[in-house]
Order: structure tokens, then sequence, then C-alpha cells
């Protein structure tokens, strides 16, 4: 499948990439033994947030996948895929049935996507009884048993830690962390906290510990920015992500602390940055990938998501995006090796050297199967007509 990417084209060809990818997809999700595939076929399950505050989190994470499929018609590592999806909902609670039918009852080769860490943590009993590779596309928790555990994206506690020297560096006075209760917030906050008073950083915290706002049902944040205008904070930094982003943006805009400087991980990501408007404005964000980045990969992922979805891709889609680049490799070299199997595929992802990737190159580390890669400073700025998550510098390497 060829697609003229130039500019000029873009909004022309819109409609028909869509249609390429419908077609493509329903070709990719009908593929079965019956297809005259037979046991070429590759099943991969991909659980995802398609519903629930991380809802635009797990599009993008689906999304970013379908656009690998699309892109290599349909196949990885030369076989044919039958990719089936399914819903993760909020956590665990619908996290577990949904993987659970993909690994028991349609006994997928290998599964990818998860967007929470409490998610990931209540899904790995299953993925060591199944012996199947799991490929995370978003944050990851601690593992201990990381036979048939890696991620594409980072381990939780990484962007935190990658933005704490440049923001004691630049904040004259303490800083206030705020978060989430839960698995994914503990461990952002967690690597930020810890960094930060590595490098003599104080908290204005009154406790010296974290704020935590209860998850999913807290929308309204005033109260907090009410307590932070309390404290002698010079700036604040904090995660959220999905409905919960928008929500702490825009009234962080309206609070008594508009004027202090907000360092984020994830806020500003993705689609929640169009609904956020110009109280995104100036906020800075730590991430493992930026749309302007400049190298070959980007460029043409920039250019293939753009034509499909006519907006910037995102750290959720890249991520799952290379989830799909990685089984493409593995699974060709255990076809080359001999038989592609759960067990096969999982050993090729081992071998795997450099992936060439939208964010730069990357490998997984031996020690926590998680990338070594560079993480960087955005800031949301005008680009055009638009706001957008503008690369200011790199911050760190991290990984290993």
């Amino acid at each position: 499948m060829f697609f003229d990417l130039s500019p000029s084209r873009r909004r022309r060809l819109r409609p028909a990439g869509a249609a390429a990818l419908a077609l493509g997809l329903a070709a990719v999700t009908g593929c079965s033994s019956d297809s005259g595939a037979g046991d070429t076929t590759v099943k991969v399950g991909l659980v995802a947030s398609l519903s629930g505050t991380y809802k635009a989190v797990g599009t993008d994470l689906r999304a970013g996948f379908e656009l690998y499929l699309n892109t290599h018609d349909g196949k990885l590592g030369g076989r044919k895929v039958e990719l089936i999806v399914a819903d993760e909902g909020d956590g665990p609670p619908t996290a577990v049935p949904a993987a659970t039918k993909l690994v028991k009852k349609d006994k997928v080769d290998a599964l990818t996507g998860l967007v929470s860490g409490g998610s990931v943590n209540a899904v790995l009993p299953l993925i060591d009884q199944a012996k199947i590779p799991f490929l995370g596309s978003n944050g990851r928790p601690p593992v201990k048993d990381l036979e048939y555990v890696w991620t594409t994206s980072f381990l939780s506690d990484e962007p935190g830690k990658a933005i704490a020297p440049y923001v004691k560096e630049k904040v004259d006075g303490p800083v206030y962390a705020i978060g989430p209760d839960y698995q994914g917030g503990y461990d952002e906050l967690r690597g930020f906290t810890e960094e930060f008073k590595r490098v003599k950083g104080v908290l204005a915290n009154p406790d010296g510990k974290t704020a935590w706002t209860p998850f999913p049902k807290t929308t309204n944040f005033m109260p907090y920015f009410a307590e932070i205008a309390k404290t002698d904070a010079k700036a604040v930094y904090c995660f959220y992500a999905g409905k919960a982003a928008i929500d702490f943006a825009k009234q962080y805009a309206q609070s008594d602390i508009a004027d202090l400087p907000l360092y984020t991980a994830f806020v500003t990501e993705g689609s929640v940055l169009q609904a956020q408007g110009d109280a995104a404005k100036d906020i800075y964000s730590v991430l493992n990938y930026a749309p302007d980045l400049d190298n070959a990969a980007n460029r043409k992922f920039a250019a293939d998501w753009t034509a499909e979805h006519d907006t910037q891709p995102t750290t959720y889609a890249m991520a799952s995006y290379d989830a799909a680049a990685v089984l493409d490799k593995a699974i060709a070299d255990a076809a080359k090796a001999g038989d592609v199997t759960p067990g096969t595929i999982n050993k090729a992802i081992a071998d795997l050297g450099q992936i060439d990737s939208p964010r730069g190159a990357w490998e997984f580390s031996d020690k926590a199967h998680a990338p070594v890669q560079t993480w960087y400073l955005r800031q949301v700025r005008p680009d055009g007509n638009q706001l957008a998550n503008v690369m200011v510098q790199d911050l760190a390497t991290l990984g290993g």
C-alpha cells in the first residue's frame, strides 16, 4: 500500500486514507484458519481503555498499533495478523476479564496495551501462567518476574526522575507535588519526589509528602489549589492524564496559583490539549517523545498519523506503534529460526537490538525489559494557528 503523504496532499487524501484503514483492518481482524492463512496467522490481543477516564489514552494506543499494521499490509514478520481488541476501562476490575478472554478463549500469541499500572499488576499472573509475551505500551510499575514482560513505553517513575534536576535548577524555592491516588500516580510522583530530594530540592507540601487526589472521582481541583496557595510554593509538579488532565489544567489557569510555573507529566499530551485550549499555554511537560523530533522515522510516523487522524501524534500512539514494530521484527526472527509460537516470539524479543523509533533509536535494557531512551522537555506554545507541545531540550537518558 503506497501513500503520498506530502503536506499538500494530506487533507485531500484523508478520506481515502480512512477508507484504506477500514479496509485494511477488516482484512486484519478477519484473518483466521478459515481464510486459508492457517498457522501462518498470528493472533495479537490489545487491551486499552476505550471507555472511562483514560479513553483518550486507550484510543491512541489502539490507533498507534493499527497504524503500523495499516502501513505494513496488515502483517507482522511477514505473517497476517488477527488483532483482537478489548476494553480495559478504568482499571483492574475490567482489565482482568478483558485480558482473560484474550488469553484463554481467543488464545492470542502476544498481548499488548494496558493504560493503567494497576491493570498491569493485575494481569501479570495471567501472563506468567499462559507464558505469552506481554508488550506494555504505557507506563509500567516495578515488576519482579520479567521473563515474559516487556514495555515499549517507560517505567512509571522515569518521567519525574528525568525532569526533577531541571526543576531544581530553574525554580528558586520549594515545589508542590500533587497527583492521583492510584498505582500510576504513586509511581510517577515517587520518581519526581525521590530524585528532587536527592538533588537537594525541597517540597512545599506542609508534611513534605505528595498531596493525593481521589481517583477517578476528583473533578474539582480548586480546593487543592487553595491549599497550595497557602504554602510558599514557587512551582507545581503533577501527573494527570485523560479527562482529569483537562479538568486540572483548565481550573489551574483560573485559580489563585495560576502564576506559578506548572511542570507535568502527560497533562497536555494528546487530544486533551485541544480541550484545554489557552489554559494549557506555557505548561512544561516531560516525555519520551515530541511530535516535532527531527528524524526520518518520526517524519514518516507523523506524516502517516496526520494523514489518517489530522492531529499530531502522541507518545501513547508512538509507544503502541513501536510495540507493533517490535513484534514485526521478533516474529520475522522467530520464523527464520523455526516455528512461530509465543515462546519463540518472546525469545526473539529478548535478542532484538536497536529499534528505529520516532522517539529516536532505543533498545530494551536487560535489567528492566524497558527502553533505554532520551527524555525531552516540551512546552505548550503556538505552532501556526494551534497550540502544540514543542520540544525545548533533551533532559536525560534513562534505562538500564
